[in-house]
């Protein structure tokens, strides 16, 4: 059994990497004005909510882990599973920044945002059921109305990619607003047993 501190620190390298991933994207312009930078606005606005997203995860993340009790095979490998569908954050981001929240880069973008909130789900459901619905994590989680509001609008959003781009911008933009409102379920819960 693998200790939950090395979970915890391979997430968090993992995370760390695909900020710095996203962030080198930012090329530096050419001119010395800020018109200069009016090209840059798309690539620099996609890192924002991109960037937005990865801290969500990694604050979630992090609550979820300090909920766990133990760590076993299954967790390991739905929490590999999350990571990877971050990973794939970064070309994304890039893309949808680097053509002006096209069609195809937006549903590539949602496609990757509602695969990471599936992989959180069930990385959250494989905690629950090695510990428990009676554990700290069951207990916070409930009914969990916010992950599954999440799922719904990243598939109307990438639905709507295809009659207006940027209109699914806006709905991923209003789901990341919606979790950046701190969620105290699993901290509660914590406070409570402690």
């Amino acid at each position: 059994m693998i200790g939950k501190s090395r979970i915890e620190a391979f997430s968090d390298g993992v995370l760390a990497i695909i900020i710095t991933i996203m962030v080198l994207e930012l090329k530096v312009p050419a001119g010395d004005d800020l018109t200069a930078l009016m090209p840059l606005l798309p690539v620099f606005l996609s890192y924002v909510l991109s960037f937005a997203y990865v801290g969500i995860y990694w604050n979630n993340h992090h609550h979820m882990l300090h909920a766990c009790k133990r760590v076993t095979g299954g967790v390991l490998l739905a929490n590999l599973n999350l990571l990877f569908w971050l990973s794939l954050l970064p070309f994304a981001t890039a893309w949808v920044g680097k053509n002006h929240f096209a069609r195809m880069p937006g549903v590539l973008y949602g496609s990757i945002l509602l695969a990471s909130a599936l992989a959180y789900w069930i990385l959250q459901q494989v905690i629950i059921r090695a510990e428990g619905e009676s554990s700290t994590l069951g207990r916070a989680v409930g009914r969990d109305w916010k992950g599954k509001a999440s799922l719904l609008a990243y598939t109307i959003a990438i639905a709507v990619t295809f009659v207006s781009p940027v209109a699914s911008q806006m709905i991923y933009a209003r789901v990341a607003f919606l979790w950046l409102i701190p969620d105290r379920r699993i901290e509660t819960h914590l406070q409570k047993n402690s």
